[in-house]
């Protein structure tokens, strides 16, 4: 507010009839800040007896049309001189104006190549520290990435000098990526460097392709121990370096604004105190091209009073005609005013601004600078005359420090059974208040790494995955990358992605992905359970089986003369008859055919050799079909079946009424994202489309939406858990099917870690001492709360109820009924034939077969009256043929 109130006093001042000075403006578009410093050097150098009128064109000054036009319509104005930037393709434009028409060009861009006049360079050039750099980091071989679009002066020198010095540099393009497929070429090119183990490498870039650049770094993991990058640029500052700061890899660069100068200081406090809508870019702290935006004004200012002081005729008239004339008419007095900005002298906000002849700053200061963990950090400067002086010599400053006498940050997170809060957690303090697996895993590595710890819970309660959009890593492996956390014991997976940014311990726990849905209920014995143990088809096969095998020994036995017989009489009797019989009629063939299968036998066999092979064939075939079932048998009446509606991922893929999902943020989302498997990739299509969505941000939550739908949802997690879950209660979830991948858990260090081999070992050392199995078993099983799943459930299968064979009951009373019903048909039957046999009314014929039934005898005096019985027959035929 302070820096508004002086606009609004000395703007005024500035108009009431004194030297105005027409100045130029050419700014590309985007560049709010910088125009804003702009217009801010305006009002601060503005003074009573003179001041300075911009005419200000936004332009693309990658247009050498636009250029041309936009500085032609400037000169036209009369302006003295032209503040602007320029790019590699309008550079040569802008110089030959200048040359030819005498108009001074002040520009913070790159410097220009060659000798130009009327050209004042307010960027220092960089070619001299960067090649002090190199030499105090003593590299030998490196890659240097530069942006063609900011000239190849630098490239040039970097090479003789490499050529000069032995030198072996990789010199690389990153000026005509195009911006659609840039992250890709990004990280392609850094995968082909680490291939030839380049990683040491020069950033010749601005700040905004620096900051894509480095994104891609973090993507891939390039941003850890062993690499080393220099910022080429005079802004280290200017870019948000947080995301880089804690991976381990060494960062340095120059910065060419001092903010702990005095000067720099004290219009920091004014350049805060702006209003972001009437500044823009004046929210954040100013970069060091508008710091050169500024020290132009000011150049630019202390040449025109000191003109102005002298006395100097400046005036246009008469030479602000066309530019493009010809031929061209030069501005009489622009060596003057050419000569008078070289002179100029002032401490800006860039430090010592001095130029030689050639418009060249000289005499200036950069200041070196590295990331360190704790933020950059000062660590010498250069200048022309003592070149590169090193004020804090640390050539490595991430170099991870030895673990003696500090205590190791562990990240991990609230997941049961690996850490869980003690339910009197307020009691105790720091690891105390935990319990769990990992707890006591924690402690074991502790003890045998020799190191003090303290269980830290990440923030943001997730296990680590990098955001499509900011590539930033989020979890535990965000704690570690970014150096917040020393390690990281927790369920962590292996995973590819995960493995390119820290690194892993072997595992300490196998694993896969399993399903867990909601346990069906037990369904009820069926009536007919007893059926269960062969399938309906091999019922039906075994009814064609029994009916064919009765006919065929019906027909075999027909065909035989060995089945038929001739009806011996009784002793000193005369044969009855002279006609054969057959025992194996069709009911005798079905009678036999049942009694073999149901194991009981029969009063009748097969006398010839046929009949006996397929009586024999019959037996082996019952014997089989009868001992299998009745091993079956045991099983499906003595055990409760639940009829799960899931038992494989298939079958989840192929249906759309049960939905599934993972947890948000994990390894498991992460492999059906990137798997390549039709079935893998069909789920994944389905999931990352579902309404509502089907992720779920903890394992808690998983598990109460899986109890709560009422078996509409399956959820994909670790096996592992799944076990822990199913054996808690209310004991009401399962795990169906087999694992979908196979994979571990393992302890994450960052890169580069002291921490890496210790851990490894101790983990290795726990496995081989069976100490890993032991905690899995006290936390799985001996404090599970459901029992054993092939123990406790023996006593409720060892009985069976009235409802497991119901069926039996019921076809025995069905068989005596339909026994009683052919009875009473044979009955009604024989009656009416004996009636018309022997003329007698159906109710007498029916009386007097009830009265045999009964009492065994047809007259009342219970004998069997003589008129019934036939001259010359045995009493045993005659009474045969009655009944």
């Amino acid at each position: 507010m302070k820096l508004l109130i002086a606009v609004m006093l000395l703007w005024p001042r500035a108009l009431c009839g004194s030297p105005s000075v027409q100045i130029g403006g050419l700014f590309p578009r985007g560049a709010d800040q910088e125009y804003s410093a702009f217009r801010v050097g305006m009002v601060q150098f503005g003074m009573a007896d003179f001041r300075l009128t911009p005419h200000i064109d936004n332009l693309e000054v990658a247009n050498s049309f636009a250029v041309t036009n936009c500085f032609c319509s400037q000169f036209s104005r009369g302006v003295y001189a032209i503040f602007g930037f320029y790019d590699k393709k309008s550079v040569n434009t802008i110089t030959s104006f200048c040359e030819t028409l005498h108009v001074s060009f002040i520009t913070p861009s790159f410097p220009a190549e060659g000798m130009n006049q009327f050209v004042l360079q307010m960027r220092p050039d960089i070619k001299g520290p960067l090649v002090s750099l190199v030499e105090y980091y003593k590299w030998e071989k490196f890659a240097y990435l530069y942006d063609s679009d900011r000239g190849l002066s630098t490239l040039q020198v970097i090479l003789d000098t490499a050529a000069e010095k032995k030198w072996v540099v990789t010199a690389i393009n990153v000026g005509n990526l195009k911006d659609e497929r840039k992250d890709e070429a990004y990280r392609s090119l850094f995968q082909d460097l680490e291939s030839r183990k380049e990683r040491r490498i020069i950033l010749d870039c601005e700040q905004d392709k620096v900051k894509d650049i480095m994104e891609q770094v973090i993507t891939i993991g390039r941003h850890v121990k062993g690499y080393h990058y220099i910022i080429a640029n005079l802004g280290f500052l200017d870019g948000d370096l947080s995301k880089i700061q804690y991976g381990g890899a060494n960062v340095s660069g120059f910065q060419i604004v001092d903010f702990d100068d005095p000067i720099v200081a004290k219009f920091d406090q004014r350049w805060e105190a702006l209003e972001e809508k009437e500044y823009p870019g004046a929210d954040s702290r100013i970069r060091y091209t508008s710091a050169l935006t500024y020290d132009a004004v000011h150049v630019m200012t202390e040449a025109f009073r000191f003109l102005h002081k002298q006395r100097i005729d400046m005036s246009r008239r008469g030479n602000s005609g066309d530019c493009l004339a010809n031929p061209a008419v030069p501005w009489s007095q622009g060596v003057e005013i050419e000569r008078a900005l070289k002179q100029v002298r002032v401490d800006g906000l860039t430090g010592n601004i001095q130029f030689d002849q050639y418009g060249k700053r000289i005499n200036y200061s950069v200041t070196i600078m590295e990331l360190k963990n704790n933020g950059p950090v000062k660590i010498g400067y250069w200048n022309e005359v003592d070149k590169m002086v090193v004020t804090k010599s640390d050539l490595y400053p991430n170099d991870t420090m030895g673990m003696e006498n500090k205590t190791v940050i562990v990240t991990t997170i609230l997941e049961a059974p690996y850490v869980m809060l003690k339910k009197n957690a307020e009691l105790f303090q720091d690891n105390d208040r935990y319990e769990g697996y990992c707890v006591d895993l924690a402690a074991e590595i502790a003890k045998h790494c020799g190191i003090r710890y303290q269980l830290r819970i990440v923030g943001d309660g997730k296990y680590g995955a990098r955001d499509a959009e900011t590539k930033i890593w989020n979890g535990m492996v965000g704690e570690l990358v970014y150096g917040k956390a020393d390690i990281a014991i927790a369920p962590l997976t292996i995973t590819l992605v995960r493995e390119e940014v820290i690194d892993f311990s072997k595992p300490f726990m196998s694993l896969g992905i399993s399903i867990m849905i909601k346990k069906p209920q037990k369904s009820k014995p069926g009536v007919f359970s007893f059926l269960d143990p062969l399938a309906y088809e091999i019922w039906m096969c075994i009814v064609f089986a029994y009916i064919g095998v009765s006919v065929v020994l019906f027909l075999v036995s027909r065909f035989s003369p060995y089945e038929w017989t001739l009806e011996e009489p009784e002793d000193g009797a005369l044969p009855l008859t002279t006609e054969s019989t057959n025992e194996f009629g069709i009911f005798n063939s079905l009678w036999f055919s049942l009694g073999a299968f149901m194991r009981q036998g029969c009063d009748i066999s097969p006398r010839s050799l046929s009949g006996r092979i397929v009586g024999g064939v019959w037996w082996f075939f019952t014997l089989i079909i009868i001992s299998s079932y009745t091993a079956n048998l045991a099983a499906f009446l003595t055990v409760e079946r639940m009829v799960s509606p899931i038992e494989s991922a298939e079958d989840l893929a192929k249906q759309t009424e049960i939905a599934y999902g993972t947890l948000d943020s994990g390894s498991t989302k992460e492999f059906f994202r990137r798997s390549k498997i039709a079935l893998f990739d069909k789920m994944w299509q389905y999931m990352k489309s579902a309404e509502p969505s089907v992720f779920v941000k903890k394992t808690s939550e998983g598990v109460q939406r899986v109890r709560k739908s009422k078996g509409k949802y399956a959820y994909l997690l670790e096996s592992t858990m799944n076990e822990y879950i199913e054996q808690r209660k209310p004991c009401d979830t399962m795990k169906v099917g087999g694992n979908l991948d196979s994979k571990g858990y393992g302890i994450a260090t960052p890169k580069g870690s002291p921490l890496r081999v210790p851990v490894n070992l101790a983990v290795l050392k726990l496995n081989e001492q069976g100490t890993l199995d032991k905690m899995k078993n006290k936390w799985w099983y001996d404090k599970g709360e459901c029992g054993f799943k092939d123990s406790t459930n023996k006593e409720k299968t060892s009985a069976l109820s009235l409802s497991n064979v119901a069926g039996v009951f019921y076809i025995l009373v069905g068989g005596l009924g339909l026994a009683m019903m052919v009875a009473l048909v044979e009955f009604c039957y024989k009656s009416r034939a004996e009636a018309k046999k022997m003329k007698m009314k159906f109710t007498d014929a029916m009386r007097s077969k009830a009265r045999l039934s009964i009492t065994g005898s047809t007259s009342e005096n219970g004998r069997v009256p003589v008129a019934y019985l036939r001259p010359g027959l045995p009493m045993s035929l005659s009474m045969t043929d009655l009944s």
